[in-house]
């Protein structure tokens, strides 16, 4: 099983998209997309592809639950 948490587009160069996920920087391929991606879209990525474009209020009530899910892991661990 794999989670999948959206990432934002900061930028683009040779078909390589530079992703924020959570405040950590990545890049992944564009190889695998069927449709156009640009700065500012929200994707899901897996294993350094881009799989699919996200609507951003869905991207953005999905990152609010990994931070939240991520706060109460940080509050057992106390």
């Amino acid at each position: 099983m794999c989670l999948a948490i959206p990432s934002k587009v900061i930028a683009i160069k040779d078909n390589v998209a530079l992703l924020e996920t959570l405040g950590v920087q990545r890049e992944a391929s564009l190889d695998l997309m069927g449709e156009s991606v640009k700065v500012g879209d929200y994707v899901l990525l897996h294993i350094g592809y881009v799989m699919s474009k996200i609507d951003e209020k869905e991207a953005l009530e999905s990152i609010e639950l990994y931070q939240e899910m991520i706060a109460k892991m940080n509050e057992t661990h106390e």
